[in-house]
């Protein structure tokens, strides 16, 4: 199930560095973080399960890293 979230990061260098890192969590199919629209598309059986095991591995790589609900 693929579910698109709004997301707050500072710039595009970071957003990949958080899209690779989300991608190593277990569970997680695939991830695709747009910086210029602010959104993350996260592939995943159940995408709201893993909201804090996701926002943890981005926040590894950049500590300013938001889930917009």
């Amino acid at each position: 199930m693929i579910k698109t979230y709004t997301i707050e990061v500072d710039c595009a260098a970071c957003a990949l560095k958080c899209q690779e890192a989300i991608k190593k969590v277990q569970g997680v199919v695939d991830c695709n973080i747009n910086f210029m629209t602010q959104k993350m598309s996260l592939d995943a059986e159940n995408p709201d399960a893993l909201m804090k095991k996701v926002l943890k591995a981005a926040r590894k790589v950049e500590p300013d890293f938001l889930i917009v609900e």
